[in-house]
């Protein structure tokens, strides 16, 4: 599963990152455990765990391209939301979260952030991000702007800062299915806009 990494900031600007070469990932018997343990030991001590995301792309990569289990493990979305959210692990006091997330095609998300770094490996189906940045305004309201969009693929992995503010959609015509990774949310910055009212809550 070939791919391109990608790092996206607060501004809404968008980079390609250098990716590991696929035969330098291929592993036998890699298993979830294993991705547990070496992202806790690429995470311990770390002040800025954002400085790490080149690490933890390579380990979600390694990951998928390596575990047929994990590209299995997603629930069909739901008809009420058109999503589903599995969680895989999230041990009270561990720093990060791991899910899977299921969009049916057309679906969309709120404008949001995480209020944490973030990385989404895409296993099925195309995402469109579309990427927003604040603009300080005079009258304090919580204004953003469109500053692009870029389309994922299945083995395309995209990382984020706490402050990144994007929405997705799932395009085509079959459901995406991605393998996420955050670490610690801080609930204040994780925020979601509405840019017709200029209002912005946390959720």
């Amino acid at each position: 599963m070939k791919g391109r990494d990608w790092f996206v900031n607060g501004d809404g600007h968008y980079e390609a990152c250098q990716s590991v070469r696929v035969w330098d990932l291929l592993r036998e018997n890699y298993r979830l455990y294993r991705f547990l343990t070496e992202m806790e030991d690429v995470l311990k001590d770390v002040e800025d765990e954002s400085s790490r995301l080149p690490e933890i792309r390579m380990l979600v990569r390694r990951l998928i391209l390596n575990s047929y289990w994990v590209q299995s493990q997603y629930l069909e979305p739901r008809s009420q939301t058109g999503t589903s959210v599995l969680l895989l692990y999230d041990e009270l006091g561990f720093p990060f979260t791991v899910q899977t997330v299921t969009f049916s095609p057309g679906a969309k998300s709120t404008i949001h952030t995480h209020g944490t770094w973030g990385v989404v490996a895409v296993l099925k189906g195309q995402e469109r991000n579309t990427f927003w940045r604040r603009i300080l305004t005079a009258d304090s309201k919580e204004k953003i702007e469109r500053t692009g969009e870029l389309t994922l693929f299945p083995g395309d992995i995209i990382s984020f800062s706490a402050d990144t503010i994007h929405s997705i959609e799932a395009i085509g015509d079959e459901p995406i299915v991605t393998f996420n990774v955050y670490g610690e949310t801080c609930a204040q910055k994780r925020v979601e806009f509405d840019p017709m009212t200029h209002m912005a809550r946390n959720f």
